[in-house]
């Protein structure tokens, strides 16, 4: 087998990290889940979850993965409990399906940001979304993006991941604040920041139970939590990394960035005049080009955006992959790069249907993010509170010097406060899933 490859600094892990988690999550996914919830209440919610599970989560997946040395589906047999690999296998499904639409949607990037040069979405949005979301044009750039995708990961840790994420995760940054600088600059901000930052707690208690699934889900989907991506890349780690003190940086990273993102896209819609809640999945496309459209050199402030989100597209791709790529080396010695082909191509394969019909994208996206997602968690919740706890406390306080309040704290917080929300989540989660398919397919 291969020697494993490690992070060359602690920056190119945690740019990694943020990079994985600051993706289409933040800047695609979350606008238009906010928008659908009534704004800031969703905001709220959100927020509360990154606060108290988000953050506990990630340090088990950290935890894992530093003291197994290995992907999410063979950890627990390195671990000593091969019983609970199960957990691992969920989770890289759920990756899986989802790096199968979410090329798909990178392929839109791709369309929109040569279309924002040649101005061809300028006239009629919504049918240039509608002739670039399906068909031809869907599964040719959904083959691009993959293809870009697999060029990275095939480079490895140091050369591939690490030295893209240095690049990409700190332009994403500067292109969002530019944005939303010149968001603020709009007639329209006034009213698009007090729909965004202003939360009616009457609405929050009245929806709450409607709002718990898609704010779990979109918690789990932008820390790249229960698909296996953080165990995958805290197997790199070495002893020496303080857990807590990255974990604290990737989770406030990556959620300045959504926070940011909203502040980007609610002024952009309130100046067009559109509902932030209309256009699901298709509304940062369809919404922001009409947007753009009617915007002094739209064209180009389209183009920054577009290539904004493209980047960030990547770079979540990017740790998708990595995780199934990093189990094919791990069990079959195989050669990084034939794997990252092989494996990209299947991945390819299985997205042709999202290309073809939208349908298949809400399908995929409500199961992994809003079942699969949370059923991982909650697992491995039960797994470091209960079944490895003490090991986990050991590893948790590697590279600490900790007295170990805070890892008492965290492991307490795991066994119930956090084990019991997501188990009323997962469930609420099934109860809407069942809902949509029923409503969808019967």
């Amino acid at each position: 087998m291969p020697a494993r490859e490690t992070w060359a600094t602690r920056l190119g892990f945690i740019l990694a990290a943020v990079g994985s988690a600051v993706g289409l999550g933040n800047i695609w996914r979350f606008p238009f889940l906010t928008g659908e919830a009534g704004g800031a209440a969703f905001l709220v919610v959100y927020l509360l979850f990154i606060a108290v599970v988000g953050l506990p989560v990630l340090l088990v997946e950290f935890v894992i993965g530093r003291r197994s040395e290995r992907n999410p589906v063979n950890a627990f047999e390195r671990l000593g409990k091969p019983a609970w690999t199960f957990i691992g296998a969920i989770g890289a499904l759920a990756g899986f399906i989802i790096l199968s639409y979410y090329s798909v949607v990178g392929g839109w990037v791709i369309q929109y940001i040569i279309g924002s040069l040649s101005g061809a979405y300028f006239a009629a949005p919504e049918e240039y979304f509608l002739s670039t979301a399906s068909g031809t044009n869907a599964v040719v750039f959904h083959a691009v993006f993959m293809g870009l995708v697999a060029g990275v990961v095939a480079l490895g840790i140091r050369d591939g991941l690490e030295r893209a994420a240095k690049l990409m995760v700190p332009s994403v940054i500067v292109l969002l604040v530019a944005l939303a600088g010149y968001g603020a600059t709009l007639d329209s901000a006034g009213d698009a920041y007090a729909y965004y930052l202003s939360p009616d707690f009457g609405e929050i208690a009245a929806n709450v139970f409607s709002i718990i699934p898609d704010a779990a889900g979109q918690a789990f989907f932008t820390l790249s939590l229960g698909m296996g991506v953080m165990i995958t890349y805290a197997s790199y780690l070495g002893e020496d990394r303080n857990l807590l003190k990255d974990g604290l940086t990737v989770v406030t990273i990556d959620t300045f960035i959504a926070f940011l993102a909203g502040l980007v896209v609610f002024p952009f819609l309130f100046a067009q005049g559109t509902d932030p809640g209309s256009g699901g999945a298709g509304a940062v496309f369809i919404s922001l080009a009409a947007a753009f459209a009617e915007l002094p050199a739209g064209g180009i402030i389209g183009f920054v955006f577009f290539v904004m989100l493209g980047i960030a597209a990547l770079t979540s791709a990017f740790s998708i992959l990595e995780v199934i790529v990093s189990y094919a080396i791990d069990n079959f010695g195989v050669d990084r790069k034939v794997a990252t082909v092989a494996i990209a191509g299947v991945l390819f394969v299985v997205g042709i249907p999202t290309a073809l019909d939208l349908t298949y994208l809400d399908t995929y996206d409500l199961f992994a993010n809003n079942i699969l997602l949370i059923l991982g968690g909650t697992l491995m919740a039960i797994f470091v509170g209960y079944a490895y706890a003490e090991d986990s406390l050991a590893e948790l306080a590697q590279g600490r010097g900790s007295d170990g309040a805070f890892e008492t704290y965290w492991i307490w917080m795991l066994r119930i406060p956090v084990i019991l929300l997501l188990l009323v989540t997962l469930a609420l989660g099934v109860q809407d899933y069942i809902g949509f398919l029923q409503e969808t397919y019967f």
